[in-house]
This record gives C-alpha cells, structure tokens and sequence, in this order.
C-alpha cells in the first residue's frame, strides 16, 4: 500500500522551459527593434528582466517534483520527503506508529515511534488530513476495508 502526496502543479518544468524560451523571443525581438530605433537602455533592462523571470523559473521547476511518499511495505512504515534535492526518509515499525495531528485538527499529520518524529500532510488540503490520518491509523491496525464510496 502506498500513498504519494505532491504538489498540485499546473506546469511540468519541460512546458515552463518551452514557455520561457518564448517569452526570451519575443521579449528580446521588442528589445531589439527599439535598440536599432536608438533606444539603446532597452536592451540591458530587457536582458535583467529575462535574468530575474529565469531564475524565478530555476526556483519553481526545482520544488515542482517535492513529494511525500508513505508505503507500507513488510510490516514497515516507510515515509519519504522530497524537498527540492533533499530525500529525508524514515521507517517505523507498524505497530509501534501513532499517527495523531501535529498541533490541532487541521495541521499537519504527525507519524512518531519510538522517540522519532516526522510531519506528512503539506500537500493535502487541510481539512482533508483528518480522513488522510484515519486511513493510516486503519492500515496499521489492520482495520482498513478498501477506498469508501457513496452510491446514489
């Protein structure tokens, strides 16, 4: 059993890549038809410009593919946290895991045993995380039926 948790993104880093060689067309053709009129400051702002979007550019395909994976797998929890090029991973045994909120209801789910500790839940809407820790308390304990459907 596994659940893979990722940011919603509307852009994989190959489009935003496509799309910000577009934007350096089109936006160094309009500096260059005002450089050859005698504008010559355009260019320099332009090329700042394109330096300042691309770097923002760097930072967002960088954090597109962050991730939390929690397996359960032999009798072991494994949870993953992909932040950027930063892996953190931890395993618990299964029934030694508490799954509880990591304040109140609506923060972040804490998974701890043993003395460790390690939040998962940033990438699931808030007042979704309590049904995301029953599940995970159902699985542990062997307790879980399946995905819960309604039928009309």
């Amino acid at each position: 059993m596994e659940w893979l948790l990722r940011r919603n993104c509307s852009i994989s880093p190959a489009q935003l890549t496509l799309a910000y060689g577009a934007l350096c067309l089109l936006s160094l053709a309009v500096a260059s038809f005002f450089w050859l009129q005698g504008a010559h400051l355009v260019m320099p702002f332009a090329w700042l410009e394109l330096l300042a979007v691309g770097a923002a550019m760097v930072i967002f395909a960088r954090h597109a593919g962050d991730r939390e994976r929690i397996a359960l797998n032999g009798g072991r929890l494994i949870v993953e946290l992909t932040n950027g090029r930063a892996v953190e991973r931890m395993e618990f045994a299964n029934g030694w895991v508490r799954v509880e909120p990591e304040y109140s209801e609506r923060s972040l789910i804490e998974l701890s045993s043993r003395g460790r500790r390690i939040a998962v839940g940033r990438y699931v809407r808030p007042e979704l995380r309590p049904l995301l820790a029953d599940e995970l308390r159902n699985v542990l304990r062997g307790r879980w039926l399946g995905p819960q459907t309604e039928t009309v």
